[in-house]
């Protein structure tokens, strides 16, 4: 039985209530953990491609992220792993390997890339003019 995702408020009430301000128990934007975990240049990339895989092999990551370094690649999965968005499988068996695949918190995040993609295919190309402009 799929476990039935919790809406905390609707989008209604939202936009009522984000104009009074919505803050975690701590006093914060509730919007600035995920955004910290997602920040620098690889790691939305990288969640991308684990949204088009079930499960990927590093050496797979690597050639369709161009340009990142296997450092890079290593540390950003990583901190990925840590944050509990991703998860690693090591397989010691000849040769040994390593997958990666998203977590249930990590596919949670779904309904929030396909609203970011939307945004950015509504926006684009005022995003690249305005890019053009600088």
């Amino acid at each position: 039985m799929a476990k039935k995702q919790q809406e905390y408020m609707s989008y209604e009430e939202y936009l009522v209530k984000v104009k009074e301000g919505i803050v975690t128990k701590d006093g914060h934007c509730p919007v600035t953990p995920l955004l910290v975990m997602l920040q620098g240049r690889w790691k939305s990339q990288i969640m991308y491609e684990l949204c088009i895989y079930d499960r990927v092999r590093f050496g797979q990551l690597k050639k369709d992220l161009p340009g990142i370094t296997n450092t890079m690649l290593t540390k950003s999965l990583r901190e990925l792993e840590d944050d509990g968005l991703v998860h690693r499988e090591q397989f010691n068996e000849v040769p040994p390997h390593v997958e990666y695949s998203l977590t249930d918190m990590g596919n949670d995040l779904l309904p929030v890339f396909y609203a970011i993609m939307n945004w950015g295919f509504k926006y684009e190309q005022e995003i690249f003019e305005a890019k053009e402009d600088k």
